[in-house]
């Protein structure tokens, strides 16, 4: 059964709770040498996602899905491609609509449950080169993205993509929305609201009457704010209907690569239900390892340039599931 025992060492000393071990490196890790270049891809609604590519012309590829209100230069995501580039991969790092730097055209925006811009991505990349082998790999919210995906096309995918890694991923929306009103999580809420009012203001302004901003002073909790505005925005009825259609637990019963959920157990942006046991212990080609600590997207282990979860991801991508080497 593929529920994996975790070989993560633990976080340095001065990371003591989940809070820190989420917070410190986000803050303060900086990763160097990387250098993308960018193409910009024409979307079959005439709207647009950025691309930022590392390629050396490999037969491997990792496509990287950031997390809610991240990008590409994340410090997440440029370890992810440092490490794989050095691996012999080629990486493509892409932003969802309107997290590039630049606005997206259309009225929509991108959420949780939103997968035809990642097919179009594959789509596009596959054309780009004839890559043997395609893994994808997603970070909080582009872990849910990638796993819907792939539960989503069953046995349709397109044959070079052999691997998914889901790291820090809110497989039950509703569930891990419900933590982002607890008093320890103000932080986080506040940080994510501040971004997303920014952007549905400017959708409100370019869209006049699409959305009612009045609605804002209504909001009280995070579900309030997928009422009024992530549900209208993203062509979904309601709160209650974007939760139940972008969860990626619905879906991932469905998969049928191997694929890699890393979620810690003090993550305090996750819920016991966005680690699903009950799926991996029936489930051969769902891989589940849920180490005591980590944080949010965390995962920092003393005196290594790179994470836990970047090493497990390359561990897995390379088919060693059940080997780590952390340096």
């Amino acid at each position: 059964m593929p529920l994996i025992p975790s070989a993560y060492p633990g976080a340095p000393a001065y990371q003591y709770n989940g809070h820190l071990q989420t917070i410190f490196p986000s803050l303060t890790r900086r990763v160097v040498g990387v250098s993308y270049k960018r193409e910009r891809l024409t979307l079959t609604d005439d709207d647009f996602v950025d691309l930022d590519w590392l390629r050396a012309g490999y037969d491997k590829l990792i496509i990287l899905t950031h997390g809610l209100e991240g990008d590409s230069h994340r410090q997440y995501m440029m370890g992810t491609a440092k490490l794989f580039a050095e691996a012999g991969y080629d990486v493509l790092a892409w932003n969802c609509r309107s997290c590039s730097g630049s606005m997206n055209r259309a009225f929509r925006l991108y959420n949780h449950g939103e997968i035809g811009d990642i097919g179009e991505v594959i789509e596009h990349a596959s054309r780009t080169h004839p890559y043997r082998e395609i893994v994808l790999m997603g970070y909080s919210m582009g872990g849910n993205i990638i796993l819907k995906y792939l539960g989503v096309q069953g046995g349709n995918l397109h044959t070079a993509i052999k691997r998914g890694v889901a790291v820090s991923s809110p497989t039950d929306l509703g569930a891990s929305a419900q933590l982002l009103d607890r008093p320890g999580n103000r932080f986080y809420r506040n940080r994510f609201m501040k971004k997303l009012v920014r952007k549905v203001a400017q959708k409100a302004a370019s869209f006049p009457g699409r959305l009612d901003m009045n609605n804002l002073r209504r909001v009280r909790h995070w579900r309030d704010f997928d009422d009024f505005f992530s549900a209208p925005i993203n062509g979904y009825r309601d709160a209650a209907d974007f939760y139940e259609q972008a969860s990626a637990v619905n879906f991932m019963p469905s998969v049928t690569i191997p694929v890699l959920l890393l979620n810690a157990q003090n993550d305090p942006l996750l819920s016991p239900e966005c680690s699903p046991g009950w799926l991996a212990e029936s489930h051969p080609h769902i891989f589940l390892e849920t180490p005591a600590t980590g944080g949010h997207v965390g995962f920092a282990v003393p005196r290594d340039l790179h994470t836990y979860a970047e090493r497990r991801a390359l561990a897995f991508a390379q088919g060693n599931l059940d080997t780590l080497s952390v340096r």
